[in-house]
């Protein structure tokens, strides 16, 4: 593959290339995956809906509910730089097919937990098995297709990146009401047993890179990941900074220096500073991956609370209004791998984040008394469309512009910066919510609105074009 111009080499060697499969068939490859990321995208939220049956069935309280959700969120958050690295240095399909493995035995286990503890252990499995298969997901994208080829299917792994929540929330409803609670983890079985039958067979190797294991960093990068992200859920659950969010924030504020300091002397760091610090405009998309993921994360939750509270809507019905969103969001994604070499990365993001501030503005609006139609459709409609345009430029910017033997740890950092906003966002919001009287919710989606206004100031220090089109 040419490296486009404008790529940033690394100040390390590359990695040999993949290793070619006799059974290359790209769109199977794709599906492959992109299943993967569906199913890992789809269990961020697909949980959520199904909290008030799993509290009935188990008895747990609501701080032992908070916890089935923060058990994966911590574990996912706190190991994805770990889990990118490992791909580049152990074999990209290796780390995938593992993490999909662990993901599948983590889900069978939650399906059949009999105990609060049993459940909340297989949630935080399954956020270690997502942070090992998901930067191998994204970076084998990058490893496994060239040139327009590679855009279109970063466009169709962006969609599922962006509406896997959307698509837990429909997905869950409709299984609830089916069925049980249990169903929302006995579905990705067959799904990780297909997927594991499929790995061998279609997706080509990446050799093993023969370094020494950054292991300093990578301690210090979980510990001090996961003492952030700890911060940000105990505030959310609280609603407020407690003794146990502050000390989590003094963890992180010694922890994250010094592994910036690990990483300025590692060999081959678990993290390289050069992602950062040899390329604005990458540094400029992480940004923009944390601060989006912060407002549509929480946006999401609010918005789940206005359609079962307010609005009176079953499982089901509160998963299937989410419909619009996570559509428009697919149907977007078909058309800006053609836009993207016209109009170019600052264009697209810029009008994508644009279209979410205008929607979360929109719902600032939203009274008890609006219906679906009248109050919400459109305002979540313009959520998907800007979502569709923002986030697969951001994804081939960021991939575009690193060799191939790095595209493991760059893709490592963008879901760190979007998981880690995920955390963030919600907690921030709820944090303001609490403070406000009387508003409903229309603090929280302002403070969602200044997020996203946040990531469109950051839009103008993008290219204008896409690196693969320089």
């Amino acid at each position: 593959m040419t490296a486009p111009q404008g790529r940033t080499a690394a100040p390390e060697s590359a990695a040999p290339a993949a290793v070619p499969s006799p059974h290359h068939r790209p769109g199977i490859v794709l599906a492959v995956i992109v299943g993967c990321q569906l199913m890992i995208g789809v269990d961020t939220s697909i949980v959520t809906i199904a909290l008030p049956r799993v509290g009935d069935g188990l008895g747990l309280s609501a701080g032992g509910l908070a916890w089935v959700q923060n058990a994966y969120m911590l574990a996912f958050g706190g190991l994805l730089l770990l889990g990118g690295r490992a791909g580049d240095v152990l074999g990209r399909r290796r780390v995938f097919a593992a993490g999909i493995a662990l993901f599948t035995a983590a889900s069978l286990l939650g399906g059949l937990a009999g105990a609060g503890w049993v459940l909340i252990a297989a949630r935080a499995l399954q956020g270690v098995a997502a942070a090992v298969a998901a930067p191998s997901a994204l970076a084998l994208i990058a490893t496994s297709f060239d040139g327009a080829a590679r855009v279109r299917a970063l466009g169709v792994m962006s969609a599922v990146m962006g509406a896997g929540s959307a698509l837990g929330m429909i997905l869950g409803g409709v299984l609830i009401e089916a069925g049980t609670w249990r169903w929302v983890f006995f579905v990705n079985v067959p799904v990780g047993a297909l997927l594991l039958a499929l790995v061998p067979r279609v997706l080509a190797e990446t050799a093993r890179r023969p370094v020494r294991f950054d292991l300093a960093g990578a301690a210090a990068a979980t510990a001090g990941t996961t003492a952030l992200v700890l911060a940000f859920v105990r505030i959310g659950e609280q609603g407020r900074p407690d003794g146990a969010a502050l000390a989590a924030f003094a963890a992180a504020a010694v922890l994250l220096p010094a592994f910036a300091l690990l990483e300025r002397r590692a060999r081959e760091p678990i993290m390289p500073l050069w992602l950062f610090t040899a390329d604005r405009a990458r540094t400029a998309a992480y940004t923009v991956q944390f601060l989006l993921p912060a407002a549509m994360f929480g946006t999401l939750f609010f918005l789940t609370r206005h359609f079962q509270d307010v609005l009176g809507y079953g499982a089901m019905q509160a998963g299937l209004a989410f419909l619009p969103m996570a559509g428009l969001q697919f149907a977007t994604v078909r058309f800006v791998p053609r836009l993207l070499p016209r109009l170019g990365t600052r264009v697209l993001a810029g009008t994508g984040t644009l279209l979410i501030a205008a929607g979360l503005l929109w719902l600032t609006r939203l009274s008890p008394g609006d219906g679906y139609a009248a109050g919400l459709l459109a305002p979540i409609a313009l959520l998907g469309l800007g979502g569709g345009l923002t986030m697969m430029p951001l994804n081939a910017l960021v991939l575009g512009t690193v060799e191939p033997a790095h595209s493991g740890a760059a893709s490592g950092v963008a879901q760190t910066m979007m998981w880690t906003g995920g955390a963030v966002g919600p907690a921030v919001m709820l944090t303001v919510q609490g403070a406000a009287t009387g508003d409903g919710m229309a603090p929280a989606f302002a403070t969602g609105a200044a997020l996203v206004a946040a990531a469109f100031a950051v839009t103008f220090a993008l290219r204008g074009r896409a690196p693969d089109e320089r």
